[in-house]
């Protein structure tokens, strides 16, 4: 072995250059000679064609100072300037530690390891003082050796190093080439990892495995592609938060437990070519298993609710593209006992059905404020019932009918999403564990991915930037104000745990309700859900300060009394906004029927004059800026407010699903204002409005504004 591959067990002493297994003799006259018997000449001729060459010079040998090895009696150990060799004339089984009682040396390499046995304690010292130092000269690329007692005689070689080599022995690490750094003879640091198949992996290590973050590169087994995973490494093997990229298309980010999908995650597939689709929420040993929702891209349809062994299994609700949906039970994906289905015409069906809508069995069926109740089939002569026809005796609301909130307590939606966040504050907030525990954002491109570059993780400018201590401003006294400010911004941060709590909720939350899943019937499921998310954040953020306070052993002060505007209620309008625009589409959708007839109104309303106008909203005369009305049946507006070039952007602004809520109260304040200075002038004096004078005059500049 390379003396620089070496190490012992006072100074652990391993390598820099090749790796040079213990010497065999199979081929050639080396071989003959050792098959006559002739042992002396065998190993004569490795010496001369092997180890003689101009630079290299010999230190010691067992010959001169008697030392043997654990491998077997009958070695003989070279230690040259450059490179350790084992002399084995024989195959011989190697003793059961008959040496323990000896003065040993412990020896160790990257694959192997052994010890040096020394009858005696000179011998012993002789062999440890020439081992270091000539690690130490190959390390430092010397060719000169000091000799016993001089200069450097107190130098320990170095238990951390850089280097790389190459690994020849049976494993998983066969023919593998390894870059970066060591300790005690194991990858242990940063380092890379590069099979000659293509696969590599460039990360940490601890003891020789992978362990922390790191990429790694499979390459596919068609095609020119390649399997790409950043993710958290614990003893070899994902775990924790992690981001995996298939060559097929398919992206799955989430958690990892023992190298199998465990925890919360999402697995999109939805670029890929053999059934689209797209799945979030919980996985057990790499299948589905718990709460989850499921979008099938080809049927246009989305299931929401309980799987097992990656099928739907326990209560579900499955929405449509067309708007209709039903509840229903499942048992390993086929569908048991009744259910609810909701039609497109406002329509209730409960009873069995079949997956393509068909009624079935005994049912009910609910329309136009009628019920038809029988049994039903589906021949070929079309629908067949034996029905009872009567008129409910309460009218129909099947509009108010919301599905969900029974058969998913949201206290069980998403507790795999939640409990790593828990696990990071039990783990005492460990800023290098924060991202095992909450993820990660790493810029990702394909066009890098087959290049080194990509390899090295680029982190976002933001991810770069310098971690500020949480727990220290934690414990900093706040008041209300302060306090609310505070979360505010925590909550808008990348790099601050509650704001990645946020955002893995916005996640499950768009998943759930965008798209297909804006239907009319599970508003009420999406308000509690979001009223449940500001419970959690508030109890997530009283954990990380209490927290705090026990890291410096001191008591936490009170809490803050629990009102309208601390806890939860703190918390909600500050998360609101990363909800609104799913929650206003289901508002739009429960309510559609209601605003089509509020819009109506607004319409008729705008046909009317002035003056007319004026007088059926009860606007007070006193504010008319018209002096003769029997001369105002014109379309003039007449207040000036309307032709200011400032209204129509902001009626417009009122009118995106996207925007704040606390935009649109901030456009109310300005219209307001300009309302009050607008009667000001009006008035030619200062005048407080009251509720009765405002109301009419804000649907006045409402109805204008169409």
């Amino acid at each position: 072995w390379p003396c620089s591959e070496l190490y012992q067990m006072s100074a652990r002493l391993w390598e820099v250059d090749d790796w040079l297994s213990a010497w065999e003799f199979k081929a050639g006259k080396s071989q003959e000679c050792c098959n006559k018997g002739d042992k002396s000449r065998c190993c004569d001729v490795v010496l001369q064609d092997e180890l003689c060459i101009p630079e290299r010079r010999l230190l010691e040998d067992s010959h001169n100072v008697a030392v043997s090895t654990s491998i077997g009696k009958s070695d003989r150990v070279l230690l040259f300037n450059d490179i350790l060799v084992l002399i084995q004339v024989g195959r011989l089984d190697r003793p059961r530690y008959p040496w323990l009682d000896q003065h040993t040396l412990r020896v160790g390499t990257p694959e192997e390891e052994f010890f040096l046995l020394a009858r005696d304690p000179q011998a012993w010292a002789i062999w440890q003082w020439k081992l270091k130092r000539a690690v130490c000269q190959a390390m430092d690329g010397r060719r000169d050796f000091p000799l016993w007692g001089r200069a450097g005689e107190g130098r320990e070689p170095p238990l951390c190093r850089f280097s790389t080599f190459t690994f020849r022995s049976e494993g998983r690490l066969k023919d593998a080439a390894y870059e970066g750094e060591w300790r005690l003879g194991k990858p242990h640091g940063k380092g890379t990892l590069m099979w000659p198949d293509g696969r590599n992996y460039v990360g940490d290590f601890e003891e020789g495995l992978e362990h922390g973050f790191g990429i790694c590169l499979v390459p596919c087994a068609s095609e020119d592609r390649y399997d790409c995973y950043k993710c958290h490494w614990r003893e070899g093997r994902r775990s924790g938060y992690g981001i995996c990229e298939y060559g097929n298309e398919v992206v799955y980010k989430g958690y990892f437990k023992e190298d199998l999908r465990h925890g919360f995650g999402i697995l999109d597939s939805t670029s890929s070519k053999e059934h689209p689709s797209r799945y979030t929420g919980h996985w057990e040993n790499d299948r589905k298993s718990g709460y989850g929702v499921w979008d099938d891209k080809e049927r246009g349809e989305r299931y929401i609710g309980m799987w097992h062994e990656d099928q739907r299994h326990g209560a579900g609700i499955v929405v449509m593209q067309s708007g209709v949906c039903y509840q229903r039970t499942f048992h390993m994906d086929k569908m048991v006992r009744s259910g609810i289905l909701l039609l497109e015409d406002d329509s209730v069906y409960e009873g069995n059905f079949t997956r393509d809508l068909t009624f079935v069995g005994k049912g009910k069926l609910t329309a136009n404020k009628f019920t038809l109740e029988g049994t039903f089939s589906h021949r070929s002569t079309g629908l067949c019932t034996l029905p009872f026809l009567a008129r409910p005796k309460e009218p129909l609301a099947s509009l108010s009918r919301q599905l969900g909130q029974v058969a998913f307590p949201v206290e069980q939606r998403w507790e795999g999403l939640l409990s790593p966040f828990l696990e990071f504050i039990r783990s005492g907030a460990q800023g290098e564990m924060e991202e095992f525990f909450m993820g990660f954002h790493v810029q990702t491109s394909r066009e890098l991915r087959k290049s080194q570059e990509y390899l090295f993780c680029h982190r976002g400018p933001e991810e770069a930037a310098r971690k500020v201590d949480i727990l220290e401003e934690l414990r900093e006294p706040r008041e209300q104000e302060v306090l609310r400010c505070y979360l505010e911004q925590a909550l808008k941060s990348s790099l601050h745990p509650l704001g990645k709590l946020l955002t893995a909720l916005t996640l499950a939350f768009q998943a759930t309700y965008s798209g297909i899943g804006a239907n009319k019937h599970l508003l009420s499921m999406a308000q509690e859900e979001v009223k449940h998310y500001a419970e959690k954040i508030w109890e997530f953020y009283q954990c990380l300060l209490n927290l705090a306070w026990e890291v410096k052993g001191q008591t936490p002060p009170e809490a803050l009394k629990e009102s309208d505007l601390s806890g939860p209620g703190l918390i909600l309008p500050l998360i609101l906004p990363y909800f609104y625009p799913e929650l206003l589409m289901l508002y739009m959708l429960h309510h559609e029927k209601e605003d089509e007839l509020y819009c109506q109104g607004i319409v008729n309303l705008s046909l009317f004059p002035d003056v007319k106008l004026l007088e059926f909203l009860d606007v007070q005369r006193h504010f008319w800026p018209l002096k003769d009305v029997t001369l105002s049946n014109s379309r003039v507006s007449c207040f000036p407010v309307l032709s200011c070039s400032w209204f129509i952007p902001l009626c417009n602004r009122i009118g995106r699903t996207t925007v704040d809520p606390r935009e649109k109260l901030d456009i109310l304040q300005q219209t307001f204002e300009e309302v009050e200075r607008t009667i000001h002038r009006v008035l030619g004096k200062e005048h407080s409005l009251s509720m009765d004078e405002l109301l009419p005059l804000l649907v006045y500049v409402v109805i204008r504004a169409r």
